[in-house]
């Protein structure tokens, strides 16, 4: 008995400091405690994590490399906006750099909130070694760094990057990644919108899930009528067929899309609308997933003043 009062009160204790509490040393030694009950010192061990909207760093991450057929490789990153709401255009330069070879080396300058994977590309020589590429970003006064290299572990596939780091079913899955083509835009104006066509095929694989249906109307009682199967929840935001997603890659200003997607296929094609609010040359990137596999395009876009 003696023994588990022994073990109880060293957990208790372990429990209190854990937390974040101090006891007085002379508790321990069998002295008069003459401070009272313990007090919380100091922040706690573990907080509630805080949403912050803006003010926050940009993180590049290296997501992995990519064998190439002519022995080069490709060193893939992406990138961890902070902050849930501020975009950030962050131009090539001190505050955007990619180390070695650049300071330029068509990195993104516009960057969207939270989490965006397999972004940019850097391909190094067959050559490359023990080398690393570091991607530099500064945003809100605070730098960050992804550094990129050819060790094993971290090698991926384009069908890796095709899932957006998801299952990846091996060389012998039937299905193949849509193309997509973007329909060219000479010039656009600031304010002014400009219609966004890309035009997009597909083996049909995998097949379409079909939208569940509506809702019953409720009873004469009141509740609702069950149809006699369990409803999934989370299939009306599941994709179904193709879509079409639009984002930002680089530019001075921000991009406002009508629509920036998923926009569903509709007799191969998905179009939506953007409006640009600084003069400048901009990059956009289109794209398309089947429901499993996902292929991009780019389209530059040269916008004037008005």
């Amino acid at each position: 008995m003696g023994d588990t009062l022994r073990w109880a009160t060293i957990g208790l204790i372990g429990s209190l400091m854990a937390i974040g509490w101090r006891i007085d040393p002379s508790a321990a030694q069998g002295q008069p405690q003459t401070q009272g009950p313990p007090q919380l010192q100091g922040p706690p061990t573990e907080i509630t994590q805080v949403r912050f909207n803006s003010g926050q760093s940009v993180v590049p991450y290296f997501e992995g490399w990519i064998r190439n057929t002519d022995g080069s490789f490709d060193l893939v990153f992406g990138y961890f906006n902070r902050n849930w709401k501020q975009e950030l255009a962050i131009a090539i330069g001190p505050e955007n750099k990619v180390e070695s070879g650049g300071p330029e080396m068509g990195q993104p300058t516009y960057f969207l909130p939270r989490r965006q994977r397999f972004v940019y590309r850097v391909r190094v020589p067959a050559d490359f070694g023990k080398k690393e590429v570091v991607w530099t970003i500064t945003a809100n006064g605070r730098t960050e760094q992804g550094f990129g290299n050819l060790l094993p572990a971290q090698e991926i596939t384009d069908r890796v990057v095709m899932t957006n780091g998801n299952f990846n079913p091996g060389l012998d899955d039937p299905n193949k990644p849509p193309s997509v083509a973007i329909a060219k835009v000479q010039t656009a104006t600031v304010g002014a919108p400009i219609k966004l066509i890309a035009s997009v095929t597909d083996d049909g694989l995998p097949k379409p899930r079909v939208p569940p249906p509506a809702p019953r109307a409720p009873s004469p009682t009141g509740g609702q009528v069950n149809s006699g199967g369990q409803v999934d929840r989370s299939g009306e935001a599941r994709p179904r067929g193709l879509r079409v997603t639009w984002l930002e890659y680089a530019g001075p200003g921000k991009v406002t899309f009508d629509e920036a997607g998923p926009i569903p296929v509709t007799n191969g094609q998905a179009a939506t609308t953007a409006r640009f609010s600084l003069p400048g040359t901009y990059r956009l990137v289109a794209t398309a997933n089947d429901g499993a596999l996902a292929t991009r395009a780019d389209l530059v876009v040269t916008v004037v003043s008005q």
